[in-house]
């Protein structure tokens, strides 16, 4: 059996999320609000669901109403699982 190498492509891919930034009070993290729409089961409702997710900012470039792409990670912290990709649009 040979061993895998780093350039052998992943069985599962990494979920990307794009949300806004709603905090960045914390040292090299910020917080995003992703928002979900999925039809409610029984009464065909489109419902949004916002989850806030803790993304790893290592530069702190981040502010308060960007929008940003942020990708899954392992986890590195207590909250933290994601990781900045790219910001696609700076607070106005």
């Amino acid at each position: 059996m040979p061993q895998s190498s780093a350039d052998e492509k992943r069985n599962n891919a990494r979920k990307v999320r794009e949300g806004l930034v709603v905090s960045t009070g914390m040292e090299k993290t910020a917080v995003v609000a992703v928002v979900e729409r999925v039809r409610h089961p029984r009464y065909a409702k489109t419902v949004q669901r916002t989850k806030r997710l803790y993304v790893h900012d290592a530069q702190s470039e981040l502010n308060q109403g960007d929008r940003v792409r942020v990708a899954e990670t392992r986890p590195l912290s207590k909250l933290k699982r994601w990781r900045l990709v790219e910001i696609l649009e700076r607070a106005k």
